[in-house]
């Protein structure tokens, strides 16, 4: 089991340092344009329901369009990190991890 002081050294590494800055910038801005997307379905819901209640076709109309783009994107959001986390961050997640344990 590694020392407080090797988890220490690996944190301050330039190496972990860069796992860090790729999880943050894929992770943060997508956050916060799912964050705005869902409060402007919000917003939209509650401001403007002539708008979300115009018929696109039968009984489907924006607002429901639109809700169900909230799913959608949620789940290509979960889809696009698991390949964004599989060929950027496991790879070097996995390097320092072995190298904690003593594999490198």
């Amino acid at each position: 089991m590694p020392s407080a002081e090797e988890f220490t050294e690996v944190q301050e590494s330039a190496e972990f340092g860069e796992l860090r800055r790729s999880y943050r910038s894929f992770a943060f801005p997508l956050t916060v344009a799912f964050i705005a997307w869902y409060l402007l379905y919000v917003l939209l819901s509650n401001y403007a329901g002539d708008f979300m209640g115009t018929k696109l076709f039968g009984n489907i109309n924006v607002a429901l369009v639109l809700g169900l783009a909230q799913f959608l994107t949620t789940f290509l959001i979960a889809w696009w990190y698991a390949r964004h986390a599989a060929a950027k961050l496991d790879p070097k997640a996995e390097a320092i991890k072995s190298r904690m344990e003593g594999g490198e």
